[in-house]
């Protein structure tokens, strides 16, 4: 078991006065030698903990005067100390057996760990879930957590996890929700396995076994070219409609019976079937943005201004994204290092605060560059400078993934068509850049799986003076899965935080425009001829 290593103290904390320094290793906390970040937390929130350390070699301990309530004012390497709860499933459709050779040793562990769910939103089969596991989640109510489902029959849930605990240990999921704990389920559909009657019958099984289940996401099968598994292909058209049909036909069941939809496709299959996305009303708040679910109408949202002002002038909307796989890095959880908000988490101050729903992250953010030094492609590591607001008059290229174009084309045409041409000028106009997915390949078009070296290569053809904007999502600890730094890419690019309110004041500044101006009613369909 490694131990927490302090990596910042917040300068006037209470960690800080008692001399808590980056580097320091945390043996214990009052005693008691916490296993993860959550129990850090829960910990640290009693009043006037001792801390034993190890620096430099030697062991100190740290009396630390603060009232119960009252953050340490420091943040460790890791949200896990001992060991990730590894998974023993062998699903045939497992993303992580479909990786590329050669990425680095962290992005090819398979967890099913429930721990992660609740701090990362990571989905857990529950087949190594156990007792004691559940008496913690009770305890110290660790809500929401998520849980694969796949398929509601025993025998079709074994056969997919090819684990024979998979056709009992949805008994877990009963339990939880017996007790109170907030679950999102997932049904991965691999096409000729669990889809078409399997999914219907998985559909009555929740509404039979599960009807306290917070949402359930239906999302389709990737299939990269890696891909070893024969069985395994992507959707149809035909099959994407009818997945959607019966989504449909089951949200109002559902509605009928509970009072609510619960069940949603993910936006993939509307893209897929060339069908309309549902309204934003229908989503509920959107609880299942992170898996896919309402991500385009979240989107369309942002962008257009039409969600709820903030007091300070910001727009409600989506918390910046940590990227895929970032939790295998250490990098922080979605609101466990986040300022405290009372009535939420699983402490009595809410410091551990993973709902999931929108925050308000006032003003917008303002987007990133990074300045290269050197060679374009091989120089040394770039500087970080803001976005000047001023108007450029340089034409935008915004990069994206084929999922990404598809929803992101109808948007800046709009935009294009409304930002008041006689101050922008057409050298301000904005343009999506379709990057096709050729590290992966097979059908992976969501943006956040886009690798350095293939945007890399759609920028080699793209003009050096033109503007390129690229969303954070893509980056886990200032990388790309491919290990490729945005320094290295062959023109410059800034980061945009990924939301539709941050790349709209950002168009808006670039063309000298008034903020919000084109901002009526945006349209509910998607572009004709978007990717299949």
């Amino acid at each position: 078991m490694s131990r927490p290593v302090v990596v910042a103290v917040e300068p006037g904390s209470a960690a800080e006065t008692a001399g808590l320094a980056p580097g320091d290793e945390v043996v214990s906390i009052s005693g008691v030698t916490p296993t993860d970040v959550i129990a850090w937390q829960l910990l640290l929130d009693e009043a006037d903990p001792t801390l034993e350390v190890v620096r430099d070699g030697h062991e100190i301990a740290m009396d630390i005067p603060k009232d119960a309530g009252v953050p340490l004012g420091a943040e460790v390497n890791a949200a896990i100390f001992d060991r990730v709860q590894t998974c023993d499933n062998h699903c045939e459709f497992c993303f992580i057996y479909q990786l590329p050779p050669g990425l680095r040793r962290s992005l090819y562990l398979k967890d099913d760990d429930y721990r992660l769910s609740f701090l990362y939103g990571n989905f857990t089969t529950l087949t190594r879930f156990t007792e004691l596991d559940l008496e913690r989640v009770l305890d110290e109510r660790l809500s929401p957590l998520y849980v694969s489902i796949h398929a509601t029959d025993p025998v079709v849930r074994a056969r997919m996890l090819r684990n024979p605990r998979g056709g009992t240990s949805l008994r877990w999921l009963s339990a939880l929700l017996d007790g109170g704990i907030e679950v999102h389920g997932q049904v991965v559909v691999c096409p000729g396995v669990n889809d078409g009657q399997v999914l219907a019958d998985t559909l009555a099984g929740v509404l039979d076994r599960y009807p306290s289940l917070a949402t359930l996401a239906v999302v389709p099968l990737g299939v990269s070219s890696h891909q070893r598994e024969a069985a395994m292909r992507p959707h149809t058209a035909a099959e994407a409609a009818a997945v959607v049909d019966l989504c449909d036909e089951w949200q109002q069941r559902y509605l009928d019976v509970l009072g609510r939809r619960l069940v949603f496709a993910a936006d993939e299959y509307y893209l897929l079937a060339d069908r309309d996305f549902p309204a934003a009303s229908t989503y509920g708040g959107f609880p299942m943005h992170e898996d896919g679910i309402g991500m385009a109408r979240a989107f369309e949202q942002e962008f257009w201004a039409v969600g709820e002002r903030t007091p300070d002038g910001g727009i409600r909307q989506r918390a910046p994204a940590a990227g895929f796989f970032s939790w295998v890095d250490g990098a922080p959880a979605q609101g466990y290092r986040a300022v405290r908000m009372p009535g939420h988490g699983a402490n009595r101050s809410g410091e551990i605060d993973v709902d999931g729903l929108p925050l308000s992250l006032g003003p917008t953010p303002m987007p990133v560059a990074v300045t290269l030094s050197g060679s374009p492609r091989h120089g040394p590591s770039g500087t970080i400078r803001p976005i000047s607001p001023e108007p450029t008059g340089q034409p935008i290229g915004i990069l994206t993934g084929t999922y990404g174009a598809a929803v992101l084309a109808p948007l800046v045409s709009r935009w294009n068509a409304q930002a008041m041409p006689e101050q922008c000028g057409s050298a301000a106009a904005a343009r999506v850049i379709e990057v096709p997915n050729r590290f992966f390949g097979g059908n992976i078009g969501v943006t956040g799986l886009l690798a350095g070296a293939d945007i890399a290569a759609t920028l080699e053809d793209e003009p050096a003076s033109h503007r390129y904007l690229l969303a954070d999502v893509c980056l886990s600890g200032g990388k790309f899965l491919d290990g490729v730094t945005p320094a290295e890419l062959p023109r410059l690019v800034e980061i945009v935080p990924t939301n539709g309110s941050a790349l709209r004041e950002l168009l808006d500044a670039a063309a000298g425009v008034e903020p919000g101006r084109a901002a009526d009613e945006p349209s509910a369909r998607r572009p004709a001829g978007a990717p299949q």
